[in-house]
């Protein structure tokens, strides 16, 4: 089966990114893939490999939505970032500094363990699986330190919170 999914690799990559419209959504759905595939079994015959480790990975993405209530991978972050940049107003710049820093001081005063977490998972792009296994929790303990330290840093700057996925998406958390 290994050998079958390395060679629907970069078509199953490619269409995941266009299905889901991020990068880093899709390789962790497709790593994810691979593991669910590799525990199902090696003796089953798969007439279309593509089109089944497509069907696999769609569900790890739905399953994924369901249980993450993420709010943006680095690639959005770094769109907004680019969003700022080119302004020449002043009081423009001086609020996104000001924002910038309220922001370094909301990270700052976050407990040790919830701040590692969200650098890891936002800053440094650590799949929750991983940061999961680095701290020794559960991947849904991950999640809810993430949520937890969103929402402080939201409040700390004054800005909402918006839930991409999951139940009441595109709501206030």
């Amino acid at each position: 089966m290994r050998d079958e999914f390395l060679a629907c690799y970069a078509e199953l990559r490619r269409r995941l990114r266009f299905s889901l419209g991020n990068e880093d959504l899709a390789d962790d759905v497709l790593h994810e893939t691979w593991l669910r595939v590799d525990r199902l079994g090696k003796g089953e015959e798969i007439h279309n490999p593509g089109a089944y480790f497509y069907r696999v990975a769609m569900n790890v993405a739905h399953d994924h939505r369901n249980k993450s209530a993420r709010l943006l991978y680095s690639d959005e972050i770094e769109a907004l970032l680019d969003e700022g940049e080119g302004t020449d107003n002043p009081a423009d710049r001086a609020q996104e500094w000001y924002e910038l820093e309220a922001l370094k001081a909301a990270i700052e005063a976050l407990p040790p363990r919830r701040r590692d977490i969200l650098v890891a998972s936002r800053m440094e792009a650590i799949p929750h699986k991983e940061i999961a296994r680095q701290f020794g929790i559960s991947v849904r303990m991950v999640e809810k330190e993430l949520k937890a330290a969103l929402a402080f840093c939201g409040e700390r700057v004054d800005r909402r919170v918006i839930r991409r996925f999951g139940p009441g998406a595109g709501k206030a958390s």
